[in-house]
């Protein structure tokens, strides 16, 4: 777990984020025990060893909404999610992520915001997850809340994602895609919390209240809670 190394993680770095590494350097927020609003982060699934992922490519049942995946890959840059507030309340750059906290979780790569809804997810009829919006702006359906022990999201705790309009877990339970996505694993979300729905914030950059400069491009392409 840690910061990326712009020395040896060019090649996997979205254009946005090697940026910001290599004005910064590899030890951008190395000190920081917690996960805070702006950070870049993968988040992995403690029971399954998968990183959140997400892509360019649809569900072919259900919502026909972007899908959202588990994978074994650490490299991927399809992985990165931004932690961002959401519609109702600001998550201001740089300032822990509190226990009880609703947040946005953003993909990086699509600008789509990880989104579920009383579909049915496609391999083991759970509900659905997937990736929903544009540029970072969706709906009142893209909200989840953080569950941890303590007073912050701490980076070496395993937390859980409730979701805030239906009440269920974001959870990885073993179900593998075929083709296109051969070995990738369902990402659902369940009624009840469990040891699938328990998830940790892996590499990244964390951001601090004044990593970034005034006047420089805003990565994401968010908005001012960012």
């Amino acid at each position: 777990m840690g910061i990326l190394d712009c020395a040896v993680s060019r090649h996997t770095l979205p254009t946005v984020l090697l940026y910001l590494c290599c004005i910064f350097g590899p030890s951008l927020g190395t000190e920081l025990s917690f996960v805070t609003c702006g950070s870049v982060i993968k988040l992995l699934n403690v029971k399954h060893n998968v990183r959140l992922h997400s892509h360019d490519v649809r569900y072919g049942s259900g919502s026909g909404q972007q899908s959202v995946t588990g994978v074994m890959t650490i490299e991927d840059s399809n992985s990165y999610w931004s932690v961002r507030g959401t519609l109702d309340t600001l998550c201001h750059r740089g300032t822990p992520v509190k226990c009880g906290q609703d947040i946005r979780l953003t993909h990086v790569n699509t600008g789509r915001n990880l989104h579920s809804h009383y579909f049915a997810s496609p391999l083991s009829s759970n509900q659905e997850v997937s990736a929903f919006g544009d540029d970072g702006e969706g709906d009142h359906l893209d909200e989840w809340t953080v569950q941890c022990g303590g007073s912050v999201w701490k980076r070496e705790e395993a937390v859980r994602f409730r979701h805030k309009p239906t009440d269920a877990f974001l959870s990885v339970t073993g179900e593998q895609y075929g083709r296109p996505i051969n070995g990738q694993r369902e990402v659902h979300a369940m009624a009840d919390p469990s040891q699938h729905s328990l998830w940790k914030a892996m590499e990244g950059i964390f951001m601090k209240p004044s990593e970034i400069p005034t006047g420089s491009r805003d990565y994401s392409h968010l908005h001012t809670e960012f």
